[in-house]
């Protein structure tokens, strides 16, 4: 029987279990926010310094299906800046970023402004807001996933990402989670 979960990855925790990097050492791990059974891996990554929905399971099949189905990731960013039209037409279109050492062009993606900055916990570590500078929030839609892809996208229009949340995965959004929490969910939730 597997077992399938929704966690809040906080900000300064690696989407792995454990590492046997000497530089890795002293970080934390998805491990430490709960006591996950054997077996379990996450469907995706978050990078240190992201935030937000990640789903655990022990099927790996599941992590295959939803992993090569390009299905929807929704992310809140917050940027420097006043964004402007143009930077978001240049980001739903697609944009030239950096990957594994070569140019490359991402694929088309939804992105709208937000009008009010979103609900969302505390950050660990406070990070710049608008008392040093104008910032904007948008939402981005994205069926790829390419390594730090948003924040690379964000900073070739000039507006580099201050904070990263992942609030979407197909159908499986955070809801009101805290960071931290992990809720176990039912395997028909996480079928995308």
């Amino acid at each position: 029987m597997h077992r399938h979960f929704k966690i809040y990855k906080p900000y300064g925790v690696l989407s792995q279990f454990i590492s046997n990097a000497k530089d890795q050492r002293r970080k934390r791990f998805l491990g430490e926010l709960y006591d996950f059974p054997k077996g379990s891996m996450a469907i995706g990554r978050l990078d240190e310094k992201s935030e937000g929905l990640l789903l655990i399971t022990t099927d790996g099949k599941l992590s295959t299906q939803i992993t090569s189905a390009k299905v929807e990731k929704e992310y809140y960013a917050l940027v420097d800046g006043i964004i402007s039209d143009k930077a978001i037409a240049a980001l739903s279109c697609g944009v030239e970023i950096g990957f594994e050492g070569k140019k490359y062009i991402t694929k088309p993606c939804k992105v709208q402004r937000l009008q009010q900055p979103p609900r969302l916990p505390e950050r660990s570590k406070k990070i710049r807001d608008a008392r040093h500078g104008p910032v904007s929030w948008i939402s981005m839609i994205l069926k790829e996933g390419k390594f730090r892809q948003v924040r690379k996208m964000t900073s070739a229009v000039g507006h580099p990402t201050l904070r990263l949340v992942r609030i979407r995965v197909g159908y499986v959004t955070l809801d009101a989670m805290n960071a931290s929490d992990v809720i176990e969910i039912d395997a028909n939730d996480v079928l995308i």
